[in-house]
């Protein structure tokens, strides 16, 4: 008989090495070598055999384009994160850590497409039937629409939707599933691609929408190989703290949509709702006349969101000061603080700084760079901003504030909150934003900035 071929497979990225490594030379981490049988058997599909003549290319001109059909999942944040709803025969990728929402938002999902009587399949691999159905009793009635099924063998899976013909499937979880051609565990990186390849094939092949839930690693990452989340059409991640009430619905990756957006929603006992307004919920609670604290505008996709910057800066009792960020970028941070003591000539170096997002948001924009700097000059100099102003801008470190995108939408947002005050680059001031009746402070530099408080 001949003898096995084995490789050895990274758990974490899916690099391929022919013999164990401690340390993976492709994602650099250490012990997650693992070592698979490969199937050497050579497979001669019918394709290939096929004429020369049946696979002769197109030109672009003689490809006939039409506009992708997309049924809407009557959840508006789910459908913003689509892209405008679900597009018939794609396949979606949803990841978040454990206990995030991810099972319930996916059968909420299906509770809301059963009033549409869409016909829908939930194949589960890590809960019971009788789990599930305890699970949806507490958000709502379901009709006759939504079949269960408990597997994990995908051969039968296909079997069972070619039989019964669904219009939507759902797995969970990818990590659980296996094909019975392959020869490693459920959960390794050979079993994994090979699932997602089968599942693709089923979601192209008969025009079925795919939705799987993927398992995350402790970086936040999708586990797995890399390739998974390329073979998909959508990436999404359901973030938020897991003791927190809010979640965030964040797509990464969309092939027929915009990778920008965000879906908010609030995790209560009968499942998830909807947050029509993330702004005026990030705001709720927030301190009146309390130095180190102002309100600054992110954009998410073509959403603007308002959010509450706090600051706290006291004298440092020891030779290094610390410097802490929550929700905004650490390295950040430090960078703006020099700043503020090259330009301003703020002695900030033997005091400790302590930068916080309210509600947990993390956001990366450059236009809260200004609201960092008023928040941690507001609490170094214990001087309160008015609770009606709002502030956005990039930083340089020259000192200078930078023009940022899309300034319309912010100033309509402060407008809707009952805000009257602006502070914004100078360069972003126009007739257009006057006629919105908030009083706007341009200003071209951090010093500028700095007076108007």
């Amino acid at each position: 008989m001949a003898k096995q071929k084995t490789v050895f497979f990274c758990q974490n990225c899916g690099y391929e090495s022919a013999k164990w490594a401690g340390q993976c030379p492709a994602c650099g981490e250490w012990n997650t070598f693992v070592e698979e049988i490969v199937d050497n058997t050579s497979r001669q599909s019918q394709k290939t055999r096929k004429a020369a003549s049946e696979l002769t290319p197109k030109t672009i001109n003689e490809i006939s384009t039409v506009s992708e059909e997309r049924q809407t999942t009557h959840m508006a944040e789910f459908d913003r994160v689509l892209g405008g709803g679900i597009v018939k025969g794609s396949m979606v990728l949803v990841g978040g850590d454990p206990g995030i929402g991810k099972s319930t938002l996916l059968l909420q999902l299906c509770r809301e497409l059963c009033a549409d009587k869409i016909k829908l399949l939930y194949i589960s691999g890590e809960e019971s039937l009788q789990q599930i159905r305890l699970r949806a009793e507490r958000m709502g009635e379901f009709n006759d629409s939504l079949a269960l099924l408990c597997e994990t063998n995908l051969d039968m899976i296909r079997s069972v939707i070619e039989r019964t013909k669904p219009q939507i499937v759902i797995i969970d979880s990818i990590q659980t599933m296996y094909n019975e051609a392959v020869s490693s565990a459920p959960g390794s990186v050979s079993q994994v691609r090979e699932s997602t390849s089968a599942l693709m094939q089923i979601a192209k092949g008969m025009g079925v929408t795919v939705f799987v839930v993927g398992h995350v690693t402790k970086e936040g990452t999708v586990a797995g190989p890399r390739v998974l989340e390329h073979m998909v059409d959508t990436v999404l991640y359901f973030e938020g703290d897991r003791y927190a009430s809010y979640r965030i619905l964040r797509g990464v990756k969309n092939r027929f949509g915009s990778t920008n957006e965000i879906g908010v929603f609030e995790m209560r006992r009968e499942g998830l709702v909807e947050v029509a307004n993330p702004s005026e919920y990030m705001l709720s609670g927030r301190p009146q006349g309390a130095s180190g604290s102002v309100v600054a505008c992110s954009l998410e996709g073509t959403r603007p969101i308002l959010i509450e910057l706090q600051a706290l800066v006291a004298r440092s009792n020891f030779g290094m000061p610390r410097r802490t960020a929550t929700g905004c970028d650490h390295n950040r941070v430090n960078l703006l603080m020099a700043v503020l003591e090259k330009r301003l000539g703020l002695h900030l170096s033997d005091y400790d700084a302590y930068i916080n997002i309210a509600g947990g948001l993390r956001m990366n924009e450059p236009a809260i760079d200004l609201g960092i700097v008023l928040a941690i000059v507001s609490s170094y100099k214990e001087r309160p901003i008015d609770d009606s102003l709002l502030v956005f801008g990039e930083v340089g470190l020259s000192g200078e504030v930078r023009a940022v995108s899309m300034a319309e939408a912010r100033v309509a947002e402060a407008k809707k909150l009952g805000f009257t005050d602006c502070i914004l680059p100078k360069v972003s001031v126009t007739k257009e934003l006057e006629a919105y009746g908030i009083r706007l402070h341009g200003v071209a530099s951090v010093g500028e900035a700095v007076e108007l408080i």
